[in-house]
């Protein structure tokens, strides 16, 4: 759909809202619901909120439509092909019926108050043709910076007047959102967006030209989030030659509307401090297209200078540089004999000399192996800081072998792991000498978590990033705003290792979302599902049975897995669960299997004391699997290992009763009280009462966890480790798709 094609607009009438607040959305499915929050519960009213979808490939459409079905105010505007973000404004203009229209990026946010203070300065300045607002920039890492152009608006004219009494306002950033504009004034005027980069350019500069009454608005209403990664002007393309288009269509509004004469000077300054922006920003134009640029820069220079202008001249740009050919020294295998000479003699340096001149030794020897080539058929894989042969990586990993077995694999693993890898896979202790190697000449590599900060990511080498859980909790960037939960994270040495993936796995879209926003780079997703549920996904009666003989568990038991998350709040881990008292109070028809978080296995019973009667403990058993088939009830609170038992379609029952201590110090992205898998309780009486009644399992309780798995277990199908194996070792484009059962729909996939 174009905008030609959008429904016309519909007619004016008494009930017209005051304001048309328009969002055009692409891609921000992790951002939007915050966006659309925002404008919904502003304490102003009188206004219609228009979304449109630009055939997003995301969930976009599927959340305006949820906003839609529940508040009359919300339009949902759904094209069914992309036609870039100006188009997209276009076609919420022709649907809008307010007085105002107001624009607003679908990853920013209006402030509380906003259309408050807005509906007053209008009134207070006769309704003017446009109002200008203050903005601020919110950064990823939760720093907000003012906007720099902010004395503009506090040193403009206190009333509503033309450009020529204040003609600062050229100098603010060339973007829609920061206005509300008067629909008449649009409308006489014939204003529409053009396509293109940089399209902002030929719509602000005439709106600001052509406005007879101008009035300000020194408020903060909107704020403007800077992505790390994901901008369209900071990718680097060919596109940024529309630039030249849009000045095109500037100065072609001032050849046809000659009143305007006077403005040709100021806007020629800013279409020559434009170009130099685009010319000198690292990233945006492509190395074999900045002498093309720069010349037709020159072009428009001498084409456009009005006659007897003395500002700014064009000038040569950045001084030429010459290309200096980088010689890398051949590669010398000595050195790495050397590294080893020297590391024999520290065994006879001094103790306290011995650790730093290991280290130091190390990373000669990690530079020297960088000098070699990268083995293309090797791959390294790790998971949960190099504890354990377990999760993704290892689902991956199996997988590999069977599919590519030519492919020489390493595992990084401290000593004493629960697991083991297959015979035939190389085994590295971190921060070795192996280790070090392998990082430096391998391929692939595959992690739960991060590689060392220390670890230089080589052109041709493939990062994977699996995760480790569907997240309740905040995680990455989201904890800024928890210092309890954020601890002694390095936030910027974080991200420096966020950027070294190329592939991040995920098993729905919420996750897939979160990830997004949580960790903003340039990896791809792959919505695969998580390879370490192929295993539950595919598993029969009979490996239930071998899962509980192997336990050792009797077979008319009622089997309770007990998993815990970890407290971020508690500086040693103390029980929120007297667990003997509710393995004596549910009888001997139950067994309860414990299973500490890894964090805490140095003290895996949670109590300090041996396990009681009707009590196992689990929480060094080699496979979660086993455990999660042997069950038949999981308990446990905020643990992403809810997501992952979901798809054996068994009973869960949420110990929630720290809910609230939990969600301050820690941070959630959705109340488990809402979007729970099964009963939730707060307290042990209730806990117990859950058990003893039966209720555990009833119908209520099934109804829950179905919903919960057509939402959490949207990609899991049992074919997730072969996908990425396919995917990203085989290179193949056309993986099998996700199939789902009939109960969870077919999903919507962008991998």
């Amino acid at each position: 759909m174009t905008p030609s094609q959008a429904a016309e607009r519909p007619s004016d009438d008494a009930a017209a809202p005051r304001f048309s607040i328009i969002v055009p959305a692409y891609g921000v499915e992790a951002y939007l619901r915050d966006c659309l929050d925002s404008v919904l519960g502003q304490s102003f009213r009188d206004f219609e909120l228009i979304a449109v979808n630009d055939a997003s490939p995301d969930a976009c459409g599927v959340i305006m439509d949820e906003y839609a079905a529940v508040d009359p105010r919300v339009v949902a505007v759904q094209l069914t092909e992309n036609v870039g973000l100006g188009r997209a404004r276009n076609a919420g203009m022709a649907r809008a019926r307010g007085t105002y229209l107001l624009f607003l990026d679908s990853d920013d946010t209006m402030l509380p108050g906003s259309l408050a203070a807005i509906a007053q300065r209008l009134a207070e300045t006769g309704d003017p043709e446009l109002l200008v607002f203050d903005y601020a920039r919110t950064h990823w890492d939760g720093r907000i910076a003012p906007n720099a152009k902010a004395k503009v608006l506090a040193d403009s004219p206190r009333g509503a007047v033309g450009l020529a009494d204040n003609p600062g306002l050229l100098d603010l950033l060339q973007v829609a959102w920061n206005k509300a504009y008067r629909r008449d004034f649009l409308d006489r005027w014939g204003f529409e967006y053009p396509v293109g980069y940089y399209e902002d350019t030929p719509w602000t500069y005439p709106v600001l030209v052509a406005a007879e009454s101008i009035a300000v608005l020194p408020r903060i209403c909107v704020h403007y989030r800077q992505r790390r990664q994901g901008s369209i002007l900071h990718s680097t393309s060919r596109k940024h030659f529309d630039v030249f288009d849009q000045y095109d269509k500037v100065f072609a509004f001032l050849d046809a509307h000659p009143e305007f004469d006077r403005w040709r000077g100021p806007l020629f300054d800013r279409m020559i401090t434009h170009f130099r922006v685009v010319e000198r920003s690292p990233g945006r134009l492509p190395d074999e297209a900045r002498a093309e640029f720069h010349a037709k820069h020159m072009r428009y220079a001498a084409t456009l200078r009005p006659a007897g202008h003395t500002g700014p001249r064009a000038t040569g740009g950045s001084s030429s540089r010459k290309a200096v050919a980088a010689k890398l020294p051949a590669p010398l295998r000595g050195a790495a004999r050397r590294a080893y000479r020297v590391a024999r003699r520290a065994k006879a340096a001094p103790r306290k000399l011995r650790k730093p001149l290991r280290t130091a030794v190390l990373a000669g020897y990690y530079r020297a192996q960088r000098m070699l080539p990268v083995q293309n058929d090797t791959a390294v894989f790790a998971a949960y800081w190099n504890t354990d042969y377990a999760c993704n990586p290892a689902a991956v990993h199996q997988k590999l072998l069977e599919l590519a077995p030519k492919v020489k694999t390493t595992w990084v693993l401290k000593p004493g792991a629960r697991n083991t890898p297959p015979p035939g896979t190389n085994v590295v202790h971190p921060g070795s000498f192996g280790f070090w190697r392998a990082m430096a000449r391998g391929k692939y590599f595959v992690n739960n978590v991060n590689f060392p900060t220390r670890v230089v990511k080589r052109p041709g080498q493939i990062h994977v990033q699996t995760h480790h859980g569907t997240p309740l909790k905040r995680m990455g960037v989201d904890l800024a705003e928890f210092p309890v939960a954020q601890g002694e994270l390095d936030m910027k040495a974080l991200m420096e290792r966020v950027d070294r993936w190329d592939y991040s796995v995920s098993s729905n879209s919420f996750t897939t979302a979160v990830w997004d926003r949580a960790y903003p780079a340039g990896y791809r997703s792959l919505d695969y599902g998580y390879p370490r549920n192929d295993v539950l996904v595919k598993a029969t009666e009979e490996d239930r049975r071998a899962a509980r003989e192997k336990l050792g568990l009797a077979a008319g038991s009622t089997v309770v897995l007990y998993a815990p998350t970890h407290r971020d709040y508690q500086s040693v881990p103390q029980p929120l669960l007297d667990l003997e008292h509710l393995a004596a109070e549910l009888g001997e028809g139950f067994t309860v299997l414990s299973r500490a978080h890894y964090f805490h296995l140095e003290n895996p019973g949670g109590n300090g004391r041996e396990a009681a009667a009707g009590i196992v403990d689990v929480s060094r058993h080699p496979s979660l699997e086993e455990l999660f088939l042997a069950a038949d009830c999981l308990l446990t609170d905020y643990s992403s290992l809810m997501f992952d038992y979901a798809l054996l379609d068994r009973p869960v029952v949420i110990f929630a009763n720290d809910w609230e201590v939990y969600r301050a110090t820690r941070g959630t992205y959705f109340d488990i009280h809402v979007e729970s898998p099964g009963h939730v309780v707060e307290t042990e009486p209730e806990l117990l009462d859950v058990f003893l009644s039966g209720r555990w399992s009833d119908a209520d309780s099934a109804k829950l966890r179905t919903e919960f798995r057509r939402r959490f277990c949207e990609f899991d199908d049992g074919h997730a480790a072969e996908r990425v194996v396919r995917k990203v070792f085989l290179n193949e484009e056309n993986v099998p798709p996700v199939v789902l059962p009939p109960e969870r729909p077919t999903p919507r996939t962008r991998g």
